[in-house]
């Protein structure tokens, strides 16, 4: 069992599945609030720097799915200062387990990083972005 630091928007339901994923797998979490925490440059690169600036971005965002905000075109300074900005830009959920992290939440890399119990779900299972059909969570930055 892990313990994991899960950077979260409150009230999303994708991330109420994460966490749900991780509770069922006997991990023990510390829920933070991704869009209210003190984030720096270095606190967030962390994270960040060893993906590609496009993978550093949360799809379900307005401003990324209105096209107002092109992921692939920002230079890793432009991004990393547009995140800071606008938290709710940033791919979530941000994970952190001793001194290794994790953005987002794909089944495949988090069982093999903590584990997901026996039975994992099935890979093809979307749990990353937003749970809800209509985009609702990635828009209300509660």
């Amino acid at each position: 069992m892990a313990h994991i630091t899960f950077f979260e928007k409150p009230g999303c339901g994708g991330n109420a599945k994460q966490k749900a994923l991780l509770l069922a797998a006997h991990h023990t979490l510390q829920v933070q609030d991704l869009l209210h925490w003190p984030w720096t440059a270095e606190s967030l690169l962390l994270f960040l720097k060893p993906l590609p600036v496009a993978e550093w971005f949360n799809r379900a965002a307005p401003r990324i799915k209105s096209g107002a905000v092109v992921p692939e075109s920002l230079t890793a300074e432009a991004a990393l200062a547009l995140l800071l900005a606008e938290p709710l830009l940033i791919r979530r959920p941000l994970m952190v387990s001793g001194e290794q992290r994790m953005v987002g939440f794909d089944v495949d890399r988090v069982h093999a990083w903590v584990g997901l119990g026996a039975h994992p779900p099935v890979s093809q299972t979307p749990l990353e972005g937003c749970a809800a059909a209509t985009g609702h969570c990635a828009s209300t930055p509660s």
